[in-house]
Formats: C-alpha cells, sequence, structure tokens
C-alpha cells in the first residue's frame, strides 16, 4: 500500500484551462487525463490524501461518479471550492479541513492552504498544501502537492521538499 497526494484537480472546471495554463484542447480531455494519471499511478489499495478543490461546475451525481471511478482510499482536506454537497459524497474515506499524519518517519501537516509556519516545523514535520497551482515560493519542508506542479498526476512522499 502507498500513500499519494494531490490538489487542486478542478475536474469539470472550464476555467482552470485558461487560469492556470493546463495543456489541454477542453474540459472533457482535462477529465479524462487527469482521471487517467491518477489511476496509472495509484493502486486499488492505495491511500489518497486530495487537499482540496477536487471539482467545479459538475454535478453531485457526476462528480460522485468520476470519484468512484479513482482508484485508492480518498480521504479530502477541504479547500475553498469544495461544496458540502462534494464534500459530502459518500466514497470520501474521511473529509476535514486540516490533518496531520505519519507516513514512513516523515510528520505532514495537511491543508489546502499552505502556512507560513505549523505544527512540528522547528522538529522537521512537512507542510503539504495545494490552493496556489504551482505560483507561491515553497518555504523549506512545504509542498504545493498540486496537479498542476506534478504532470497532473498524484505524488509520493519521497518526492516532497525537506523529505
Amino acid at each position: 500500500m502507498a500513500v499519494w497526494f494531490t490538489a487542486d484537480t478542478h475536474f469539470g472546471h472550464a476555467g482552470a484551462l485558461s487560469l492556470y495554463r493546463r495543456p489541454f484542447a477542453s474540459v472533457a480531455e482535462m477529465n479524462a487525463a487527469m482521471a487517467a494519471r491518477w489511476n496509472e499511478t495509484v493502486g486499488p489499495d492505495d491511500d489518497v490524501w486530495h487537499l482540496g478543490d477536487f471539482a467545479l461546475r459538475t454535478g453531485v451525481e457526476a462528480a460522485g461518479a468520476l470519484l468512484r471511478s479513482l482508484n485508492g482510499r480518498k480521504h479530502l482536506v477541504t479547500g475553498n471550492n469544495d461544496p458540502p454537497q462534494i464534500a459530502g459524497l459518500p466514497d470520501w474515506c474521511s473529509v476535514q479541513a486540516y490533518a496531520e499524519i505519519t507516513i514512513e518517519t516523515h510528520r505532514l501537516v495537511l491543508c489546502h492552504y499552505p502556512f507560513r509556519t505549523w505544527n512540528g516545523m522547528a522538529k522537521g514535520a512537512l507542510n503539504l498544501h495545494g490552493h496556489s497551482h504551482g505560483r507561491l515560493k515553497p518555504l523549506p519542508r512545504q509542498t504545493d502537492v498540486g496537479v498542476d506542479g506534478w504532470d497532473f498526476r498524484p505524488i509520493g512522499v519521497q518526492r516532497m521538499r525537506g523529505a
């Protein structure tokens, strides 16, 4: 079992194509490419922490079908674009605004938003976040796990800054 991290997929969001300069011709192409890359990376028994902004302008039924089609046990750390209907989908294993977990020997502080300081920072804890779409200069031991900076796929802890 592996553990993966991602954020800011913005499935269904036409504005993401131009706002974040995504290299897809359409929303359908973007959705299909990100789902394929997710499933190429994540196994059925893996855990995935999605750090917010899962789907925008997507109906609840379509978002639920998309979530079910993605490999892994999925945890949502809510972002500013995760309405209650998306956060309330039954296929999330957990939903929270903030989490602290340990993977291997790495203590991780998870939130949609990047922190300037975080719990355990002085003791080597890593801050994983989304929201900034790769546009914010990270602090040491801080990683933006959003898809825009990682070939539109989840990443593992071994690729984190300071890990």
